[in-house]
């Protein structure tokens, strides 16, 4: 039984494969069709299909709509009950519908054209009912689907996935869109908070653990516990004198030093790295990976101590 189960997911990889490369060797033309319309056009690209289609149609609307291309899902079904006022003159309507025939798909047409959008038919049946009213049309077509019984959408909908995805890069490319881009529709991800933060916004500035040069390093190594920094700043807010870390005291220690009687100021770095609260968080963590250090000292214009920004390795 087991083996038996293992030879059917292979045998769905296999149509897979042969529903990408025929998907592949027969984009052209039509694809940079599509891609015109919804470059040059001013408004969103709407998405709209039922059942898998739909829920594949959600996934392409939300990958466009996160590199670039203002893009929404309109449900075929709640469109007819008001959800229609989403689309408006001038946008490019996506619809999916293997069969091109989808009865929801079909009573939504006279609207689209009425509103003059733009209509790009996804669909495995170019001379269906939908491809007759598209501008242009995709075609998902495949041999059979992955289903041992040729009914559940597996390979047809693995291609609407991939071509839309084709859009969306193809789109990004088009557009220049780069990290920056990227990150400003993803403020909440790590990618978003890293270009869009500043040290400001991240450093600590209460109880920072500052320790007078003459004092011992021992009176340092509490200081720094008390920290929780794995570093101890020498001097005072208006007067930086340096640094010491947990890395100079672990280099006095493999000497045999006594560190009651060594002060801070002959251990410590007098010029240690420093950068200011307005740099972004994505320049401070590349300096910091670059000198090899976890923290680095806030600085005003003033040269006034302000915080300590840290990263974990």
């Amino acid at each position: 039984m087991s083996q038996q189960a293992l030879k059917s997911a292979k045998t769905l990889f296999e149509a897979y494969k042969g529903a990408l490369a025929a998907l592949e060797a027969d984009i052209g033309e039509p694809f940079l069709q599509a891609l015109s319309l919804i470059q040059n056009s001013t408004g969103h690209v709407v998405v709209s299909g039922m059942g898998k289609s739909g829920i594949i149609g959600r996934k392409i609307a939300a990958t466009l709509a996160s590199t670039g291309t203002p893009s929404l899902f309109l449900h075929p079904a709640e469109a007819i009950h008001g959800d229609l006022g989403m689309v408006r003159q001038g946008d490019v309507v996506l619809a999916i519908s293997n069969s091109g025939d989808t009865e929801e798909i079909m009573r939504l047409l006279p609207a689209f054209e009425r509103l003059q959008t733009h209509l790009i038919a996804m669909t495995g049946n170019p001379r269906s009912s939908l491809a007759q009213h598209a501008e242009v049309v995709l075609n998902i077509a495949v041999d059979r689907e992955a289903c041992p019984l040729n009914l559940a959408p597996t390979t047809s909908s693995l291609n609407t996935l991939v071509l839309g995805d084709a859009l969306a890069v193809a789109l990004m490319e088009m557009r220049g869109f780069q990290e920056a881009d990227f990150a400003a529709t993803h403020p909440g991800g790590a990618l978003g908070r890293r270009l869009f933060t500043h040290v400001r916004d991240k450093m600590r500035t209460q109880n920072l653990p500052f320790v007078d040069g003459n004092a011992s390093v021992q009176d340092a190594l509490l200081t720094m516990t008390e920290g929780r920094l794995g570093m101890a700043i020498v001097g005072a807010v208006d007067r930086l004198e340096g640094i010491i870390t947990d890395g100079d005291l672990r280099r006095i220690l493999v000497a045999g030093a006594d560190l009651g009687k060594i002060t801070v100021k002959e251990v410590a770095t007098s010029k240690p790295l420093t950068i200011g609260p307005d740099v972004l968080m994505a320049d401070a963590e590349a300096k910091m990976l670059e000198a090899r250090v976890q923290c680095l000292v806030v600085v005003d214009a003033a040269g006034t101590v302000v915080g300590v920004i840290q990263i974990y390795e």
